[in-house]
């Protein structure tokens, strides 16, 4: 969990938006497609890539990765959250909630 006051003052490196806490639902998903390989991170693949929380940006289109309670607030560390038709909104992350899987992808260019 990311303190309050951290989470106020957080913002993507490349729009400013503000940023939020992901899902846990959305979290494992990405940590899924991590461990069997479907996702490639900056970190690697495995365990070494897992993260243990996330940031949402505003608009629902990328997550920055939080790991050992660090989160990367890094353009090149951010993963593609794509929506129904490859254009997320922040409502449609909160609408996945509890869904059992997200397609993710990484990269500045997603």
């Amino acid at each position: 969990m990311i303190h309050p006051e951290l989470l106020e003052i957080l913002c993507c490196p490349e729009t400013r938006q503000p940023v939020r806490e992901a899902p846990g639902a959305l979290v494992e998903s990405v940590n899924r497609a991590i461990r069997d390989g479907s996702l490639e991170t900056p970190a690697g693949g495995g365990e070494a890539g897992v993260l243990d929380g996330g940031l949402v940006r505003e608009d629902g289109k990328f997550l920055y990765p939080v790991r050992n309670g660090i989160p990367i607030m890094l353009i090149e560390e951010r993963i593609a959250i794509p929506g129904p038709e490859g254009d997320a909104s922040a409502e449609d992350v909160e609408e996945d909630r509890d869904a059992d899987h997200h397609p993710v992808e990484t990269g500045a260019g997603a």
